[in-house]
Parts: structure tokens; sequence; C-alpha cells
């Protein structure tokens, strides 16, 4: 979390903040008080050092601008003569973590990618002996992700505008680390987690049995299925046609997917996960080792969905599929035509900026996909599934 000169400056000091170009994490090894009210964190003074007034929003991909600006800021204060500390009301033997759910929550792609990783990095070496102190307090998002909070702390997390006291700590971080989309560096964690590290953790904090592929005995696959956006047409033939190559077939719509207790269950007891391109996907995080990660590549997508579900899929030790779609299994031919820009040159309308794009490929295509070239991709995974082996987490 915090190295090379901000390590020194760390131990030199008491307090150092790493500003990198994802995330701003501040951290303080000596006593700090907080004021919940104003969401102020008070240093400890030394006279050997200058007075200091610092600010950050404690949201972990702070390259996600727009919903930066949603994030309530927290004032950090070293000796300021008109801003003395106020006196404690309640004193901790723990240290606080400063964070935010953020403006994105109810996406669950961002709730992982942005929240819930990034809290794994920042705090797990702490051994549970820590303070959450969430800045934009959600009951709701502290009850859906329960199991995971309460296997990274063993206190409650603190509602800071509810508390509103003044809380004096031995330490305190501010904001998370955050490294990419669903993704631990492992040069970059405390201790050198990975992407295995995480999903084995998830496993154990949902109480998920089955860490390989290999202990299913029939296979079964899960099919997240759209409704708006994205929507695979076809999908009650797909469905079909793994049923005859020998696959229990599992469908999860999206009003099926709040409760993590029940879902996570389900796709561990999956051999394959199977979806458009979105944030269901994301959802691979439960998949046992080894199980297939099939992701249908929509027209003028495929960054998207290299970025963020192929690679963190390799990295979890999962085995990644594509069915990259043609233009006839998009519904975009028959809106645009075959010769239109659209169809023929997806990267003239991605120079348009993100908004045009969304417009077009995200919420404006359907896909059917073509049964017979997609029987292949359906029997490799059969395949895959069969010559996987146990792996162990290092």
């Amino acid at each position: 979390m915090t190295t090379g000169r901000d390590l020194i400056k760390l131990d030199a000091t008491g307090f150092s903040c790493d500003l990198s170009v994802n995330s701003d994490v501040c951290v303080s090894k000596e006593p700090v008080r907080i004021d919940m009210r104003s969401m102020t964190v008070y240093l400890s003074h030394k006279q050997s050092l200058p007075s200091m007034n610092w600010t950050l929003r404690p949201y972990a991909n702070k390259q996600a601008s727009e919903t930066m600006s949603f994030i309530r800021k927290v004032e950090i204060l070293r000796g300021v003569e008109d801003k003395p500390p106020p006196p404690c009301d309640v004193n901790h033997n723990v240290s606080a973590v400063i964070f935010s759910t953020g403006a994105f929550s109810g996406n669950v792609f961002h709730e992982f990618s942005e929240v819930i990783i990034p809290l794994f990095l920042t705090t797990y070496h702490f051994r549970s002996q820590l303070q959450f102190v969430a800045v934009d307090y959600e009951a709701w998002w502290v009850s859906k992700y329960n199991h995971v909070l309460t296997h990274l702390s063993t206190y409650n997390v603190m509602d800071s505008v509810k508390d509103g006291k003044v809380h004096c700590f031995p330490g305190a971080v501010m904001g998370l680390k955050y490294h990419d989309k669903l993704a631990c560096n492992i040069s970059e964690i405390p201790g050198g987690y990975s992407a295995r590290n995480f999903t084995k953790f998830i496993r154990d904090s949902f109480s998920l049995k089955i860490n390989n592929v290999m202990e299913i005995q029939k296979p079964v696959l899960m099919i997240i299925s759209r409704k708006r956006t994205r929507v695979l047409l076809n999908e009650n033939e797909v469905v079909a046609l793994a049923t005859e190559l020998g696959f229990q077939v599992i469908t999860v719509a999206p009003d099926q997917m709040s409760n993590l207790n029940v879902l996570s269950h389900q796709i561990n007891s999956c051999s394959v996960l199977f979806g458009v391109h979105g944030a269901g996907l994301t959802n691979e995080l439960f998949l046992p080792e080894r199980a297939v990660m099939l992701q249908v590549v929509p027209l003028g997508l495929e960054w998207a969905s290299a970025a963020y579900y192929s690679d963190p899929a390799k990295q979890m030790g999962l085995t990644y599929l594509e069915y990259k779609i043609n233009p006839e299994e998009s519904s975009l031919l028959e809106k645009y035509g075959k010769d239109h820009p659209v169809i023929t040159d997806p990267a003239s309308i991605h120079k348009q900026g993100y908004l045009a794009l969304r417009a077009v490929y995200i919420d404006g295509q359907n896909v059917t996909v073509n049964l017979s070239r997609f029987r292949g991709t359906l029997v490799q995974a059969t395949k895959l599934i069969r010559r996987s082996t146990p792996h162990k987490v290092k």
C-alpha cells in the first residue's frame, strides 16, 4: 500500500500519501482524531513538521471523474492554528479505514472493481483488526456485502453522518488502493496478493464449497439473462442447444441477482458462466477454479470485453472463451444497413466519444447468435472442462 519514498516519509513523519494515477491513499501510523460531523481527520501535531491542510475523496478509482464529484470530501489537518483538534468522544484500539461506497452503487461491476477489491487490497493484511468508516454510507450496500465486510473487519461499518462524534484512533488509512478493472497487481500489494487470493477470499467469505470445476459431477451452464440491452434474442434456442450437449442449464435474470448469498452458491456450482458482455459477468468471481467463463462479444465492444472480463478471468484461474458475433448476428445490421460505419468501421464511432459509443453499441444493440457456429464454442467448453485439473492457490 505504501512503498518507496512514501514508506520512507511515513517512517520519518508518521504520515504519507500515495498519489497515483488511479487512486489517492493517505496513511497515518500515529494517533488521529476524526470528527465525523465534518469528516475532518486531525493528525498528531509535531513542532518539527509544517502545518498541513489536505483534502481527498476516498473513492478508489479517481479516473472516474463524474463519480468522484459525488464523493464526500475528507479534510486532513495538522497543526492548523484556527482549527484545533476537538476532544475525543470515543477511543479505539484499532486503526480506522475511511472509504466511500461510491456513486456507482447498484452496478455489481463497479461495486466489486472499485470498492470490494480495493478494500481487500488495502485492508486484508490488517487481519480484521480495523474499523471501517464509510463517508457515503448506504445501509442496503453494507447489508449486501456483509459477508465480505465481516471477513475484513470484526467491527460494524461506521456511518460517519449518523454517528456525528469525534473518534480517536491509533492510526488511519484514508482512501483505497485501486489497480485496474477487477484487478490485483501482485507486485503492488503488501504480502503479494493475487486475483486468485482474492477469489479464494470470496469463496471463504460466502462459505462456497466448490474450489475446482473437477468437483462438479454433471456439467452445469448458467446463463446471465439480459432483459433491456444487449439481449440474447434466441436465448431459448441456446438453452435447448446446451441441454442437447449434456449441460444442466440455469437461467438467472437481473431481478434474481441482488441476493449475493444465494447467487454466489448457484454460480459456484457451475462449470460454465455464459452471457452477453455486461455487468452480470462480474459474477465470474464466484466460479470455481478452471471453470469456463464464456462471453458473447457484441459488435464494437471488443476492447471492453477483453479489459473488463477476459483479462480478469484469466488472472482468477478461470478458463476464458469468447464468441465474437458477426454483423448479421447484431440487431444493428437491420437498423443501419451493412454499409454504414456502425457496421464497417466501429472505430469511427468510438472516436466520437463514450456517449456515442454507448448509445450505439451498449444501449442500442441486441444479439442473435448463429446456433451452428455457437455449437462449436459450446463443444469446446465441454472439452475444456474435462481437461481441467485442480490448481492450488499460492
